[in-house]
C-alpha cells in the first residue's frame, strides 16, 4: 500500500485532491496562454538528414555553383483529351506571361512560354498534342505555406485569364483544358494539406472511440469521462511544451508527428488510467473508505504504471538516435506526452476519483457486502445474496492445467504469421500515400501516361572534370537502360570544370528501381570523369536521390534503434522484476508478436486491400510501438504473478493473476487498438499501414501473449521463472514466509 505521506498518495487526501486538481488546471492554463501551440510551429520544410549525406551535400553545391538548377519546381500540366487547341495555347501562353509579369508568392522563375515562338512551344507538347508540362520553379528556402499561397494565386489567375477553372477541371473530358500541379512543390503542398485535415478529424474519432468504450466497459458517464479529463490535461500542458521547445528551435515537429502523437496519448494514456480504475474498483468491494481503497489501489498499481510509462518513454527516446529525419522527428513529441500522461495517471486521475469517490461509478457503484446489506435494509429489500471469494477464471486454470499446450499453440499461430512478414515488400514511393484523386498524384499520372516518368523529378548529375574539356559524361549516361533523357551541360558559377546534367529517367523517380538504378548512374560517370579520387568529384542531386539516402537511413536506423530497445526494456525488466529468466521470455514473446503483427498486417493489406508494398519506415514505428506497449501489459500482469505469489503458491498465483489483469488488459487492449485503426481510416497510407499494423500487433498481444503465451511459460519454468530473485528459492508448492493462504485452499480453487 502506498504509504500515507508520499507525494502520490498525497494527492487523495482532502486537501491535497483539490491542491493537485488546481495546479494541473493553472498550469494548463498557464502553458496555453502564453505559449504557441504545437500545431503552429509544425515545419514540413524541416530537414530529413544532416550535411553528412551525399544528397544534401550535392544540394549544397548545387545551390552554390549552379543558381539557375536552384529552387523546388512545381510541375503545371496541362491536358486536354484528344489534344490542346490553339485556344489552349493562347490561354497557357497568357498565364505565363502573367506569372513572369506578377511573379507568384515564393516563386524564383518560370519557364517563359509565352516568349517561345510557335514551332519551340509546340516541341513542349507529348506527341498526341495532348499534354503540356510548364515548370514553376520556387526559391529552395520557401516555406510550405508560402507556396501553399502561390498554388493558390496560380489557382485564381489561371481561372481569371483563360475563363475556365481548370485545375478542377476533369482530365478525362476532352470538353475542356484542364491543369493539375505535381513535382517536388505540389507533392509537398497535398501532404500538408493531407495531414492537416487528417489531424482534426483524427482527435475527433479518436475521442468519441475511446468515449464508447469507456461507457461500455464501466456504464457510468461519470468514470467515462474522468480518463478523458486526465488525457485532456495531459495533452493540454504537452502541446504548448512542445509548441515552445519547436519555437526556440529545440526540436523539429511535421503534422505527421503530431497526428500520431494525439492517436499516443489517448490510447496510451487511456489504458494507465484503466490500470488504477479496475484496481480501484475492486478494492471498494472489499474496502468501506473509498480513500483507503485509492490509496491502496495506488500501491497496487502505481509501480506497474510508472514502470510502463518509463519504458514506453526510453523506448520512444531511443528515437533520437536516428538518421532519418522523419524518424527523429517523434522522438520528443511521443516521450513528453507519455511522460506527462504518466503523470497526470498517478496525479491528476486519483485526484478527481477522490473527488468522486464512490460516485465516480454511478449508477452501478461497487460497495462491501456490509454496505449493501445496510443500503438493502434501508429501502426495505432483502440483502442481497453473499459470494465468496472469486477463485480464477477458466483462462488462469488452463494455463497452469496445460503449459505445454497453451505455449505450443500460442508459439505455432504466432511463429506462421511471422513467417509472411518474410514476404513483406518496401516502398519509398512518397506519391503512393496519396490518394488517387489527389492532384499532384493525378498530375504524375499525366506526366506518366504522356512523357516519360523522369521529367517529374529528374536527377542533376554534376561531375568535376577539367576546365577545358567536356567529359563524356552524357554518352555514358544515356548508354544507360535506366535513363531516358541527358540535358545539355550547364557550367558552374565559379568552380571551373564544374558541370551541370539533367537526367530523366526511364522509371518513376520515386520507385525502388530509380533508387537502384542511382548506383549505376554515379558509376558511369565516374567512367567519363576518369582518375583515381573520380568517386569524390562525383554528386547527384535531386528526389531519386534523397529517396535513395532515405532508403539506407532507415535501414541504419534499424539496424542501431531496434537492438537498442530491446537492450533498454530488457534492462528495465531486470532492474523492476530482478529475474534473469522473466526479463528473457518476456522480450521473447513480444518479439515473436511483433513479427507475427507485421505478417498478419502484409496479409490483410496485400490480399483483401491490394497493397503492393508498405512505406519503408513502417517495420520500425511498429517495433517500437509494439515492443514498449506490448511489455506494459507484461508488466502489469507480472507485477500481478510477482505479488500474489508471496502470498500463495505459483501456480496459484499465475491463475488469479491472470483472471485478475485480463479484464483490464483485454479493455485497455481494445482500447489501444481501437485508437491506432483509426489512422487506417485515414487516406494516407503510410498512416493507415502504420495504425493497421501496430492495431493487430496489440490485439495478438492481448488475445494470444498476455493471457495464454506468457504465464504458460511462467508455469512451465516454475519457479525458475523468478531466478535469480528470493523467489526462486522458494518450492512452488510452498508459500514464502508470511503467506497468508495454504496450499490447501489454493488447490480446492484450482480443481473447481
Amino acid at each position: 500500500m502506498a504509504k500515507r505521506g508520499s507525494w502520490i498518495a498525497w494527492a487523495t487526501t482532502r486537501r491535497g485532491r483539490w491542491i493537485t486538481l488546481g495546479a494541473w488546471v493553472a498550469v494548463a492554463a498557464l502553458l496555453m496562454l502564453l505559449l504557441p501551440g504545437v500545431r503552429s510551429q509544425a515545419d514540413s520544410n524541416a530537414p530529413n538528414f544532416d550535411e553528412s549525406k551525399p544528397s544534401v551535400q550535392a544540394e549544397k553545391l548545387l545551390a552554390e555553383q549552379f543558381r539557375s538548377e536552384e529552387g523546388t519546381p512545381a510541375l503545371v500540366v496541362w491536358h486536354r483529351e484528344g489534344g490542346l487547341s490553339q485556344d489552349d495555347l493562347k490561354a497557357i501562353s497568357a498565364v505565363s506571361a502573367d506569372v513572369a509579369a506578377s511573379p507568384l508568392p515564393g516563386q524564383r522563375s518560370s519557364l517563359p512560354l509565352h516568349e517561345l515562338p510557335p514551332p519551340a512551344l509546340a516541341a513542349q507538347l507529348s506527341e498526341d498534342g495532348s499534354t503540356l508540362v510548364w515548370p514553376v520553379v520556387f526559391q529552395p528556402d520557401a516555406p510550405t505555406e508560402e507556396i501553399k499561397q502561390g498554388v493558390e494565386q496560380l489557382r485564381e489567375r489561371t481561372e481569371k485569364i483563360a475563363g475556365t477553372p481548370a485545375f478542377e477541371a476533369d482530365t478525362a473530358d476532352g470538353a475542356e483544358l484542364s491543369a493539375r500541379l505535381t513535382g517536388p512543390a505540389g507533392i509537398s503542398v497535398d501532404a500538408t494539406e493531407l495531414f492537416s485535415s487528417a489531424d482534426v478529424s483524427l482527435m475527433i474519432a479518436t475521442v468519441l472511440l475511446v468515449l464508447v468504450f469507456l461507457l461500455a466497459i464501466y456504464r457510468s458517464p461519470v468514470l467515462a469521462l474522468i480518463p478523458l479529463v486526465a488525457v485532456g490535461f495531459a495533452y493540454a500542458v504537452t502541446d504548448p511544451l512542445l509548441g515552445y521547445m519547436a519555437s526556440k528551435d529545440w526540436i523539429d515537429v511535421d503534422s505527421q508527428a503530431v497526428a500520431i502523437m494525439t492517436v499516443l496519448l489517448f490510447g496510451a494514456g487511456t489504458d494507465y488510467c484503466l490500470f488504477l480504475v479496475s484496481r480501484y474498483r475492486e478494492l471498494l468491494a472489499e474496502e468501506r473508505s473509498p480513500a483507503a481503497a485509492l490509496r491502496a489501489a495506488l500501491g497496487s498499481s502505481g509501480g506497474a504504471i510508472a514502470m510502463s510509462g518509463l519504458t514506453v518513454v526510453i523506448a520512444l527516446l531511443t528515437l533520437l538516435l536516428a538518421q532519418y529525419g522523419v524518424i527523429k522527428r517523434f522522438a520528443v513529441p511521443f516521450g513528453l506526452s507519455i511522460l506527462v500522461m504518466a503523470l497526470s495517471s498517478l496525479t491528476l486521475l486519483p485526484a478527481l476519483l477522490s473527488i468522486f469517490g464512490r460516485g465516480s461509478f454511478w449508477p452501478f457503484v461497487p460497495r462491501t457486502p456490509e454496505m449493501a446489506e445496510e443500503r438493502a435494509r434501508r429501502k426495505g429489500k432483502p440483502a442481497p445474496k453473499r459470494t465468496g471469494r472469486r477463485g480464477p477464471g477458466f483462462t488462469g486454470r488452463l494455463v497452469v492445467r496445460r503449459p505445454w499446450t497453451v505455449t505450443l499453440v500460442s508459439v505455432a499461430l504466432l511463429g506462421v504469421l511471422a513467417l509472411f512478414s518474410t514476404q513483406v515488400k518496401f516502398t519509398f514511393d512518397i506519391l503512393s500515400s496519396f490518394p488517387e484523386e489527389m492532384e499532384s498524384r493525378q498530375g504524375f499520372a499525366l506526366i506518366g501516361d504522356n512523357f516519360s516518368e523522369g521529367t517529374l523529378a529528374p536527377v542533376t548529375v554534376m561531375a568535376q572534370g577539367e576546365a577545358g574539356a567536356i567529359p563524356p559524361v552524357a554518352e555514358k549516361l544515356q548508354a544507360l537502360g535506366s535513363v531516358a533523357k541527358v540535358g545539355e551541360p550547364a557550367e558552374a558559377a565559379s568552380q571551373p570544370g564544374l558541370r551541370a546534367w539533367k537526367v530523366e529517367l526511364a522509371m518513376n523517380p520515386y520507385s525502388q528501381e530509380a533508387m537502384d538504378a542511382l548506383p549505376a548512374i554515379r558509376e558511369a560517370a565516374e567512367q567519363a570523369i576518369g582518375g583515381a579520387d573520380a568517386a569524390d568529384r562525383v554528386w547527384l542531386a535531386g528526389q531519386t536521390a534523397v529517396q535513395y539516402d532515405t532508403r539506407e537511413a532507415e535501414a541504419v536506423d534499424q539496424q542501431v534503434i531496434i537492438p537498442l530497445v530491446i537492450v533498454l526494456i530488457a534492462a528495465l525488466l531486470l532492474v523492476y522484476l530482478r529475474s534473469v529468466t522473466a526479463m528473457v521470455y518476456l522480450i521473447g514473446t513480444v518479439i515473436l508478436s511483433y513479427f507475427a503483427a507485421l505478417g498478419l498486417g502484409w496479409l490483410v493489406l496485400h490480399e483483401p486491400m491490394g497493397v503492393d508494398a508498405i512505406q519503408g519506415a513502417i517495420p520500425l514505428y511498429a517495433f517500437v510501438f509494439l515492443v514498449a506497449l506490448g511489455e506494459d501489459y507484461n508488466i502489469f500482469m507480472v507485477s500481478s504473478i510477482w505479488k500474489k505469489r508471496r502470498k500463495m503458491p505459483l501456480k496459484q498465483a499465475i491463475a488469479e493473476g491472470v483472471s485478475e489483469t485480463g479484464p483490464v488488459i483485454t479493455s485497455a487492449g481494445l482500447i489501444l487498438a481501437g485508437t491506432f485503426a483509426v489512422l487506417a481510416t485515414l487516406p494516407i497510407q503510410v498512416l493507415l499501414q502504420f495504425g493497421l499494423i501496430t492495431a493487430l500487433g496489440v490485439l495478438l498481444d492481448t488475445f494470444v501473449v498476455r493471457p495464454y503465451l506468457v504465464p504458460a511459460l511462467t508455469a512451465l519454468l516454475g519457479r525458475r521463472a523468478f531466478w535469480p530473485g528470493e523467489l526462486s528459492r522458494v518450492p512452488e508448492d510452498e508459500v514464502p514466509a508470511g503467506g497468508e493462504l495454504v496450499k490447501a485452499s489454493a488447490e480446492r480453487s484450482l480443481n473447481k
